[in-house]
């Protein structure tokens, strides 16, 4: 009867492990907004206009944590910071030695960082459609409700829970791929991370 319990066990767990594997994208995503709270990890960016002509690629750090707090922090090939405390959003770029500020909700609205980094409900703002799944990797389209949002679409992939890699298509048919590495759940943020003091003299624009 051991080896009966023994398969039994070993069947269970690898039902247990289909499940996993048989969640959608959208179902992926569902999960990562209600119960990831925080995040921290790496990124790196390239834009490929409509021309089929590549940007140089952007490699930097990400963090962020419910609701609205978040922080894309651009280190190669310049630096620029985009980060919110939840109330503001800040645009520093130090080579112009200019910030821009305005409200996080007119920022972001319905923005791709809405999608991973909000707290609102998807479906409000966005129409979310499963894609193909490639190579154990599952794929989903966010499709913004708004005219105006700036965007076409946006392709995200999922594996093991977590988003990997966005594919950005926008109103001037340039897209945009970010690769997202090193995903730490666990990071624990504390509210200060996302706190932003802006450097004496530099020049600030206010949006409203």
């Amino acid at each position: 009867m051991k080896w009966l319990s023994k398969i039994s066990v070993l069947a269970l767990g690898l039902t247990a492990s289909a499940m996993v594997y048989a969640q959608s994208a959208t179902q992926q995503l569902q999960q990562f907004v209600q119960q990831v709270h925080s995040a921290s990890g790496q990124f790196s960016q390239s834009t490929i206009d409509a021309q089929g002509a590549s940007r140089p690629a952007q490699t930097g750090e990400f963090a962020f944590k419910r609701p609205g707090k978040f922080k894309w922090s651009v280190l190669k090939p310049y630096e620029q910071l985009v980060i919110s405390d939840g109330k503001q959003l800040y645009q520093y770029d130090p080579d112009l030695n200019q910030l821009t500020q305005r409200g996080v909700d007119q920022a972001i609205g319905t923005s791709p960082a809405a999608i991973l980094f909000g707290s609102g409900q998807l479906e409000d703002s966005f129409v979310l459609e499963d894609r193909p799944d490639e190579e154990a990797v599952q794929w989903l389209r966010a499709t913004p409700k708004s005219n105006d949002a700036g965007f076409t679409y946006v392709d995200i992939a999922f594996k093991d829970q977590l988003p990997i890699r966005l594919v950005l298509l926008d109103s001037f048919n340039q897209r945009t791929i970010i690769d997202l590495t090193q995903v730490n759940t666990q990071a624990g943020l504390a509210d200060s991370t996302f706190q932003f003091k802006a450097p004496s003299g530099v020049d600030v624009v206010t949006l409203p």
